[in-house]
């Protein structure tokens, strides 16, 4: 391949032409099942349980939308931007994956060279954590009925389980963007002074 800036090559080109094309279809596909839950269950939420839903969600992570976006893209390239942003968890995963693929490979910064080495990483891990993620669900199957049933003593800790992930989410956030927390913090505080649950 050439050394040539990847701004103007055809690798990236058509990166942008499938990236496009894949997260439009990735979109389609997320909120496919959220749609055909509510269809099999005959259970369709209101217009103010999905709000209330969406505020809960939106109220932490609205400046790591944007800010993600701003700051990630050119770290991680064309091709590792669009499946970072597709598979989540570009922080934590994504962004040290790369970063340590291309100390291992040392490619010319800006080439296409770059360009693949940062798909390569994120795609792997990606791959990786799919069957992490596969194996934990297939073992712990049997088992899960059991430990979540009434009268288990795991109950009442399954009853706490998204409050527990999106407190550790967001305070991991908050500590490690502490000068950009005080809005969504000050917005949270704010909306639950209106409205003192927003579950």
């Amino acid at each position: 391949m050439s050394d040539k800036k990847v701004t103007g090559s055809a690798y990236i080109e058509k990166t942008h032409f499938w990236g496009r094309i894949f997260s439009v279809i990735a979109f389609f596909v997320l909120m496919a099942v959220p749609t055909l839950i509510t269809v099999h269950y005959d259970a369709h939420p209101t217009f103010h349980q999905i709000f209330d839903g969406f505020v809960s969600v939106a109220l932490i992570f609205w400046t790591a939308a944007i800010l993600e976006i701003a700051v990630y893209a050119p770290m991680l390239g064309t091709g590792a931007s669009y499946l970072s942003f597709v598979t989540g968890n570009t922080t934590n995963l994504k962004l040290p994956c790369v970063l340590n693929a291309r100390e291992t490979a040392k490619p010319k910064p800006g080439t296409d060279e770059d360009e693949v080495v940062s798909t390569i990483a994120v795609a792997t891990s990606t791959i990786v954590t799919t069957v992490i993620l596969a194996v934990g669900v297939l073992a712990l199957s049997p088992i899960l009925p059991k430990i979540t049933a009434k009268g288990s003593v795991f109950a009442p800790a399954f009853n706490q389980v998204l409050p527990a992930l999106f407190g550790a989410l967001g305070a991991g956030y908050f500590a490690k963007h502490w000068r950009i927390s005080f809005v969504p913090i000050l917005t949270a505080v704010v909306a639950l002074i209106f409205d003192g649950y927003l579950g």
